[in-house]
């Protein structure tokens, strides 16, 4: 059977770390079993350096850093090999998963050699522009240059149905649309006890106190001081718990300054990346809530790693993360301030019954593995090569 070449475009790639790496990443390893994948990416800026090795072939693309941005900007124009190698390249399907510079080279490619496009929408573009300009004009006129790109494509494929919507009536996306939803690599924990006994002496815990967990970028963006406002009002009415907060990020400094403004120094632990795995997995088996208050991710994969645990998440309400909750169902939905926070979860921790439904509702319904979500996304590519061509 003939392996079709497919060139997946992303304009952010490891050695960095985000959720849409993380996604593209995953996606690549699973569709490279029946697909010829080649990444098109940028090459980290300053001395950083990718040192994985992928079973998919990735080519590199100079770039430049841009002020006010978080992220390095692919100047293909002024990549020669680049530009060769992709000319060269001989696919038979662009599938890109950011509308930025790599985005416009894509769809003139898929144009020049009539093959079809699928763009894969992640993010909420709108607040990104509007944090770096801060200018509502300038904002609406940069999004809809990115917005081109993505109407270029044949199809779209969206992460669910908060960000079908938000893309389709506030973008002004114009192409058909399928979802497939996020997955996660997480295993469930195979001994429950032991991953216990060693996050508890891990992270100096007592066996019998309740841990909340936070997994992700330590960002002002994340809705974090939510999390931080609501534990005095827990411990009000329940003292035998504590915070773990698990990653790094710009506002690191500013968090633990808050937590310790707030007395929450004997409650509260800040402690960096987790970069093993296994570990990782522990932490959420041990943890009883994921506390995930974010307003600006459209989905967000630690919510699937919870559930892989058994571990539901205490979410807020109208956000893409809680799209696919209903509360005190799948997950816990709470409105965004911190007294409505903490009483969610004063309910979860008392409520014995409702906890243990919400669990298995959790893992039931929102787990599921990267290969399944990579067997949906085959399909559509193998359709749309046979069915469609870019015109």
């Amino acid at each position: 059977m003939k392996k079709y070449k497919v060139g997946i475009f992303i304009d952010a790639f490891y050695p960095m770390i985000d959720g849409v790496i993380s996604v593209v990443d995953n996606l690549a390893k699973h569709l490279s079993d029946k697909l010829d994948i080649t990444i098109f990416t940028i090459k980290p800026s300053g001395n950083k350096e990718d040192t994985t090795v992928h079973p998919y072939k990735v080519v590199r693309c100079k770039s430049k850093s841009v002020i006010y941005l978080d992220y390095d900007l692919a100047t293909p124009k002024l990549d020669r090999a680049f530009r060769k190698t992709l000319k060269e390249s001989n696919l038979d399907l662009i599938y890109y998963h950011s509308p930025f510079t790599l985005a416009s080279v894509a769809t003139k490619y898929a144009k020049k050699h009539h093959i079809p496009c699928i763009c894969h929408l992640h993010s909420q573009y709108k607040r990104d522009i509007q944090r770096a300009t801060h200018n509502k004009i300038l904002t609406n006129i940069i999004l809809k240059i990115f917005m081109k790109n993505f109407n270029r494509a044949d199809l779209a494929i969206a992460v669910n149905e908060f960000t079908e919507k938000l893309y389709k009536e506030e973008y002004k996306l114009k192409v058909p649309v399928k979802v497939v939803y996020n997955a996660t690599s997480m295993t469930p924990c195979s001994d429950t006890a032991k991953a216990r006994d060693i996050v508890n002496q891990r992270f100096g815990l007592k066996d019998d106190e309740k841990l909340f967990l936070y997994v992700g970028r330590i960002n002002k963006l994340k809705n974090i001081g939510l999390i931080l406002d609501s534990l005095p009002l827990i411990e009000e009415k329940y003292q035998n718990f504590k915070m773990l907060f698990v990653g790094d990020g710009k506002n690191f400094d500013y968090f633990q300054q808050k937590a310790s403004h707030l007395n929450l120094e004997n409650k509260v632990i800040f402690a960096g990346k987790i970069l093993d795995n296994e570990l990782l997995t522990k932490v959420y088996c041990r943890s009883d809530l994921f506390l995930f208050p974010s307003q600006y991710d459209t989905d967000g994969i630690v919510k699937i790693e919870a559930a892989s645990q058994h571990t539901p998440t205490v979410f807020i309400e109208n956000t893409g993360a809680s799209s696919a909750i209903t509360d005190n169902e799948n997950g816990f939905i709470a409105k965004n301030n911190p007294q409505d926070y903490a009483d969610k979860i004063l309910l979860a921790l008392t409520d014995e019954e409702l906890y243990n439904r919400v669990c298995e509702n959790a893992y039931s319904t929102l787990y599921r593995t990267w290969q399944e979500s990579a067997d949906e996304i085959y399909k559509i590519i193998i359709d749309t090569i046979n069915g469609g061509k870019n015109e």
